[in-house]
């Protein structure tokens, strides 16, 4: 039984295909979007169902429940942040904490949802292109789905990720280059050898998976719409995701109107091409060529999806802004030491243009926000250790130990 009738629309054109494995329009070259054809949806609907993004089958491009391949993503908590909201004068702020997904990065929810489509497709091998998180969230669902993966990544990524994506059995292949070296070279092999890189080939099914992101939150929200989103961005394509999920929850009723939504895009310093087109008022945004920031997994110089998060911005009264280095270690320590979530660089930056926002009076003490934390602390050790007090190591002897126990 299809529950659910799907096609592909052109972007710019909106030309529409039949759903195939296909990315890209014929006559314009635009992107590919999942376009529903939705049944009569409720909030009874997911009542009882699983705790994984699954719930929402009926909102995701998946025909056959026979095909999804799950790892048990999803349903993350969204945590009411009340001691680092009091530091920071904000009443009500959440933080929806994807650092707990199965491979510790929202990640598995686009990977989720590609990998499913791939067996759906019938396809005989999968991969990726990536900066560490989707490395191993693609790895471990095709180690589910029973799929050879290939991973492209480049060498100078952290050793916790690579670890991860080698022990799911990944075929690992470290490009001696950038992100947008290891992606041009996966998307070449993908196209000549038919294989479903997820964020490639298959990009138009994956970014379905970023919207349960919306999903999540509403519900969790009891169906209310946010007043402020904080979203890190790399290529775009979560922000994206993101506005496209409020939207369609919207289009089938569960949610009343989403326009007034303010979506924050934020980026690392070193690699910020969106922020500083947003900031010059830009409609095209210029490569970072090469990506210089500990923010490892957010730096795609050159984001697929740049444009349209321009359009986003502008479409839900939005801003860009940007986070050093300094200022996302500090970040994270501040988030680790009020809230207990311990978050890798990416979700630093979140926090840190989540503070900027404040100070720069775009966020209103009683304002609803939303902070997108996307990937786990234990990933990414080596930046926040340099600023961590070293432990001393001491003699097993009580009184010595005592005298430094205030």
């Amino acid at each position: 039984m299809i529950l659910t009738r799907t096609s592909l629309q052109c972007r710019e054109c909106k030309k529409e295909y039949d759903t195939a494995f296909k990315y890209i329009c014929d006559e314009c070259f635009g992107p590919l979007d999942v376009k529903y054809n939705f049944p009569t949806i409720t909030k009874d609907t997911f009542t009882n169902r699983d705790h994984t993004y699954w719930r929402y089958f009926e909102l995701l491009p998946i025909e056959q429940k026979s095909n999804i391949v799950s790892i048990g993503t999803g349903m993350t908590p969204l945590i009411k942040a009340d001691n680092l909201g009091k530091k920071l004068g904000l009443n009500n702020l959440y933080i929806k904490n994807d650092s707990v997904n199965p491979t510790f990065s929202f990640k598995d929810r686009p990977a989720g949802v590609a990998i499913s489509k791939a067996k759906e497709f019938g396809l005989s091998a999968v991969g990726c292109a990536s900066t560490g998180n989707l490395a191993s969230a693609t790895a471990a669902h095709a180690a589910k789905a029973g799929l050879p993966c290939h991973v492209f990544a480049p060498s100078n990524i952290e050793m916790a990720k690579i670890a991860q994506a080698l022990s799911y059995g990944a075929n690992y292949i470290a490009v001696d280059g950038t992100y947008d070296d290891a992606n041009t070279i996966a998307a070449q092999i993908g196209d000549s050898k038919g294989i479903g890189i997820v964020n490639i080939n298959m990009r138009s099914h994956y970014v379905e998976g970023s919207k349960t992101f919306s999903f999540e939150v509403a519900e969790q929200l009891d169906w209310q719409v946010p007043d402020q989103l904080i979203v890190p961005v790399g290529s775009g394509a979560m922000l994206n995701a993101i506005c496209k999920g409020f939207e369609e929850l919207q289009t089938v009723s569960l949610l009343d109107d989403v326009s007034n939504m303010h979506m924050v895009a934020a980026q690392p310093h070193g690699c910020a091409p969106i922020v500083d087109a947003f900031k010059k008022n830009n409609k095209e945004v210029i490569p970072v060529e090469n990506p210089d920031t500990i923010a490892k997994s957010l730096a795609i110089g050159d984001p697929g999806d740049g444009r349209y998060v321009l359009k986003r911005l502008q479409q839900y009264n939005g801003f860009a802004e940007e986070s050093n280095n300094k200022e996302i270690l500090d970040a994270i320590l501040l988030l680790a030491q009020t809230e207990g979530i311990f978050t890798e660089p990416a979700g630093g930056v979140s926090i840190s243009v989540l503070q900027k926002m404040v100070e720069q009076g775009k966020i209103d003490a009683n304002d609803k926000v939303v902070c997108y934390v996307t990937g786990n602390g234990l990933k990414a050790t080596e930046s926040i250790m340099e600023v961590l007090v070293k432990p001393t190591v001491m003699k097993a002897d009580v009184n010595e130990i005592s005298a430094v126990v205030n």
